[in-house]
């Protein structure tokens, strides 16, 4: 048998490429997403239990049936009570469909069962993929079931978890239009999380509550409510922002305006940017409020990335507005009667109607030194049985509440306009200037108030070893920073 020898010339064949490797599939996320949860309850770590959380939304639109059943059947004992509830509420598919996690690596992923933390978690997943599903009546099946499973639970690890599941509880009877029969169980389970200590489950009931509310138009016991419910800091930012946007809705509705447009401005400067549909409505609900207080928006508040066509209607009424157009104001209502409908606020546009009216009469004013209330009532477009009684009645409110410098000649019917002064005679200058730095203030209390801290930090002494280093560092620091102001000269 002989050899055959290769000679150097010719060229080598290329080794095979080796095969990529394939993307884990949802049902590995799902189990590692276990192990950090059960990771985070055996060790006391509620910041891996809202990474949990957050690794789960990023994976919510992955999930099949079979992901979720393969799942059920790895973290829950077969015999449990749980198990079988929530395998039951899953829609089962063809067995042809079921294939084998073959993503999977070789390292298998094994949990400890028996762990709360784990069974509330597959009732979340089991209840956000029927969500997804559109299959509302067994979400809401899934919703009292996890709710009855909360409320003999009471452990911090849980809170993170528990907030998720009372948003959806809310979410998915709000979909299906039966908010007011959950209302007295919220209120149960708020005093349950101030007995406990759960922050976060305060927070998130309070808004849910609130929601509820308003879904109604109860805005007299939200109020109540809010303004009774305990006092603490926020710990999420999502929660805060819904909390200041319906603060900023009751306020309007209050007339405090100043206060509305704080709060709704506040919210939709600090809400997320992918949270676009809540920022339009923050936005909105802002427009309206600015122009009540007789402010305009600037142009650019209308021209935000991504909020243009959904702004429109609040542009052209805004337009009307400044304008002072009666006639103008009432097509672009009626124009977009239906969105302002859906968006609530057609009856904080009929308010807008003094507004327009005082425009137009602030622009009259100034236009002319003198003209009689007929031909005010005209221009304004006032469609009255009365219209000069009318016209006359709006100057003299509007010269009471020191929105025209002007008389009224009573005897020929005529409104005098008194010659406009110079603006930077009076007080005007100074409050807003006075308002801008409060503004800056508050933006600079509020962002120290969100700095973060290591806990306990200022309990803790520094230990002999520690200190020395510390001072060998400090002193290295030191001639190291001399050695360069030598160089230096």
């Amino acid at each position: 048998m002989t050899d055959v020898q290769m000679s150097d010339s010719e060229p080598q064949a290329a080794p095979p490429a080796a095969p990529a490797a394939p993307a884990p599939s949802a049902l590995h996320h799902l189990k590692e997403i276990a192990s950090v949860i059960e990771a985070g309850s055996l060790s006391k770590e509620v910041r891996r239990i809202s990474r949990a959380v957050r690794l789960t939304v990023a994976l919510r639109r992955r999930l099949a049936a079979r992901d979720v059943c393969a799942f059920l059947a790895f973290a829950l004992p077969p015999s449990s009570e749980a198990y079988t509830r929530l395998t039951s509420l899953v829609p089962k598919e063809d067995e042809t469909e079921m294939d084998v996690d073959a993503a999977a690596p070789a390292t298998q992923i094994s949990i400890k069962h028996g762990l709360p933390e784990i069974e509330i978690y597959c009732y979340l997943l089991v209840l956000i993929f029927l969500i997804d599903q559109k299959k509302y009546d067994d979400a809401k099946a899934c919703a009292n079931a996890s709710i009855a499973r909360l409320k003999n639970l009471n452990r911090r690890t849980v809170d993170v978890l528990a907030s998720r599941l009372y948003f959806y509880y809310s979410y998915v009877h709000e979909l299906t239009n039966s908010l007011a029969e959950i209302r007295g169980n919220l209120l149960a389970l708020h005093r349950m999380a101030t007995l406990h200590r759960d922050e976060l489950g305060q927070e998130t009931l309070l808004n849910l509550l609130l929601r509820n509310y308003l879904h109604y138009n109860l805005y007299d016991q939200a109020e109540k409510l809010r303004s009774k419910a305990p006092r603490f800091e926020a710990h999420s930012n999502q929660q805060f922002c819904r909390y200041l946007f319906y603060l900023g809705k009751i306020r309007t509705i209050q007339l405090e305006y100043t206060d509305a447009k704080e709060s709704l401005l506040q919210a939709a400067r600090k809400a997320p940017i992918a949270a676009r549909g809540f920022r339009i409505q923050c936005n909105k609900w802002a427009i309206i409020v600015r122009l009540l207080l007789g402010e305009i928006p600037e142009r650019t508040v209308f021209m935000q990335k991504g909020m243009k066509e959904a702004l429109t209607p609040y542009f052209e009424l805004t337009n009307a507005v400044r304008i002072g157009d009666l006639e103008l104001f009432r097509a672009v209502a009626d124009k977009f009667s239906s969105t302002f409908s859906a968006d609530r606020t057609r009856n904080l546009i009929v308010r807008l109607r003094h507004n327009v009216i005082r425009t137009g009469l602030r622009n009259i004013s100034i236009s002319y030194s003198r003209i009689s209330l007929a031909d005010i009532a005209k221009k304004l477009r006032l469609d009255s049985v009365n219209p000069v009684a009318d016209a006359e009645s709006i100057v003299a409110k509007a010269i009471r509440d020191g929105a025209i410098d002007a008389t009224i000649d009573h005897a020929n019917g005529w409104m005098v306009s008194k010659e406009t002064g110079d603006v930077y005679s009076t007080n005007e200058p100074q409050i807003a200037f006075n308002s801008r730095i409060a503004f800056c203030l508050n933006m600079h209390n509020e962002a120290v108030k969100a700095m973060r801290f290591p806990p306990n930090s200022h309990k803790e002494k520094e230990s002999a070893e520690k200190r020395r280093e510390r001072l060998q560092q400090e002193e290295e620091l030191a001639k190291h920073m001399a050695e360069e102001d030598d160089d230096d000269f």
